[in-house]
């Protein structure tokens, strides 16, 4: 599966190489800005693709950027993924209740990822024929509306007062994501709030819910990966593409954590409103 469906002259041609370096630059930070935040990264990287003529991202593009988020998200959350396994693995030998807490939360982050697995590996093929313009912009007024209705909600409950009933709902939420133009972030957060969990745990265990569904989808990549026929001659635009992608993942959810901190994710609802007027009406 080809890169650059719509460009391919300009992908082989030595005349054209900085251009399309800078272009998968742009397609990178812009993957890497609004992954974590709840906008729709891969809405995102589809309106931006049409801006600058790239025409629709290859599947090996996305495997790429995805995976270089997911490292940004690892490195943000190392301390807490290292605690989790650490502390679960000891509960299981050790049977210590001072360890339990984290052993249910990691089971809780298995319970939420069962329900976007499922159905990302039944709907796939369905999922990717209703991408559009259209579509985008009209999920974008979805996710705006959610996160209006949310705004002022500050929920009482931990990773210790979670449930298993709590985190298939957001797994829900994650699965209800799959949808072209709905924020994974944002699907997982909203569902969250909305059961009353705090904000800051709502991020957390959002974006830990990210980590296996990411990785699975990696991992199931990983032969379209190898038997991309173009990927040596993409190597500079691609590895531009991951570097950008990963620094700004990495940057942007610093970022999102001091907005989620202060309560302010009003200002997305905003954002995806004009964001989804303007493709409706240039689109």
């Amino acid at each position: 599966m080809g890169l650059l469906k719509d460009c391919e002259g300009e992908m082989y041609g030595m005349d054209f190489d900085l251009v399309l370096i800078i272009k998968m630059i742009i397609i990178g930070l812009v993957q890497g800005f609004t992954e974590p935040i709840p906008v729709s990264s891969s809405g995102h990287v589809m309106i931006a693709s049409e801006i600058l003529g790239l025409g629709e991202q290859g599947f090996t593009f996305a495997i790429l950027t995805n995976t270089a988020s997911l490292l940004a998200i690892l490195f943000v959350y190392r301390k807490d993924i290292a605690r989790l396994a650490v502390n679960s693995i000891q509960y299981v030998r050790t049977k210590n209740d001072d360890l339990k807490s984290d052993f249910r939360f990691v089971c809780y982050i298995i319970i939420g990822t069962i329900p976007a697995g499922i159905l990302g590996v039944l709907l796939s093929d369905v999922i990717a024929e209703s991408v559009s313009m259209t579509t985008i912009a009209c999920m974008l007024f979805v996710t705006g509306i959610a996160l209006w209705f949310i705004r002022n909600l500050r929920g009482v409950k931990d990773e210790k007062s979670m449930s298993a009933k709590d985190a298939l709902f957001v797994g829900l939420g994650q699965a209800v994501a799959l949808m072209p133009g709905i924020s994974r972030s944002g699907a997982t957060i909203i569902s969250a709030i909305v059961i009353g969990i705090k904000q800051e745990t709502a991020l957390r265990f959002s974006f830990m819910l990210y980590i296996p569904v990411s990785l699975g989808g990696v991992i199931l990549g990983l032969s379209d990966f190898i038997e991309e026929p173009n990927k040596m001659d993409l190597f500079l635009p691609y590895l531009s593409a991951f570097i950008a992608t990963l620094i700004m993942s990495y940057i942007a959810m610093k970022w999102f954590m001091g907005i989620m901190k202060n309560g302010k994710l009003v200002y997305f609802t905003y954002y995806c409103f004009i964001v989804g007027i303007l493709i409706l009406l240039f689109f």
